[in-house]
């Protein structure tokens, strides 16, 4: 398979980046073919503006998605949104790191979306959902929390981690057309032990081996 593996954790030696990096080896070894986005070594802009295009259709009003159709029709997305936009087409699994922030990814990944996304390449034209532009192309997020497991439950004091994640996977993912695989999910990292830390990783990869015979969860609708 290709497979995209996008990492949004601003720390090389955090347990979210060994996770990304475990990722990448062990996929490696499996014989996939293995494309990165690690958004801050790249630097990556994730600010949704003008600069997404190399012209714009209407220099004196700004409107997104007119210029995004605009950009499609002409080619003229800005080189390092029509770089990523690649890696995403080309991609048949697409998994994302991150540290989970107020109960959502980290601004760069969801820059990161708003900016590659485009309507008229990734959506739109009553392509949504089960006929959206990415179907048959699976997707996964990887993630870590700062509270425990008890927390995330229904009923515990942060609610359901499937309700936490669906705007996520369910408005983002699964808009586009994406099958959404279970999220891998390490909670509380910065208050275990290195031995639980390596038995998180180890998991991690022992799943990845098989990655490619998945099949995908049930999300649910809002």
């Amino acid at each position: 398979m290709n497979i995209l593996v996008v990492n949004a954790h601003p720390e090389t030696k955090s347990f979210c980046s060994s996770l990304y990096q475990s990722a990448i080896a062990t996929l490696t070894e499996s014989g996939h073919t293995v494309t990165t986005s690690d958004l801050y070594s790249l630097s990556f802009q994730p600010v949704s503006d003008r600069h997404n295009f190399s012209s714009v259709k209407d220099p004196d009003y700004f409107k997104p998605q007119a210029e995004e159709i605009h950009a499609v029709e002409h080619g003229t997305f800005a080189p390092d949104l029509a770089a990523e936009m690649a890696k995403v087409e080309q991609c048949d699994l697409m998994i994302w790191h991150f540290p989970l922030w107020w109960f959502s990814v980290p601004a760069i990944l969801k820059g990161w979306y708003d900016r590659v996304f485009a309507m008229g390449r990734f959506y739109g034209n009553g392509r949504f959902y089960e006929t959206g532009m990415m179907r048959g192309k699976r997707a996964m997020l990887t993630l870590t929390t700062g509270g425990p497991v008890e927390a995330y439950q229904p009923g515990g004091f942060n609610g359901d981690m499937n309700g936490v994640l669906r705007p996520i996977q369910r408005g983002m993912f699964e808009f586009v057309g994406f099958s959404v695989l279970a999220p891998q999910v390490a909670y509380a990292v910065a208050h275990v032990s290195d031995q639980e830390r390596e038995d998180l990783l180890e998991a991690y990869r022992a799943r990845l081996r098989s990655i490619d015979n998945e099949a995908p969860i049930t999300v649910g609708s809002y």
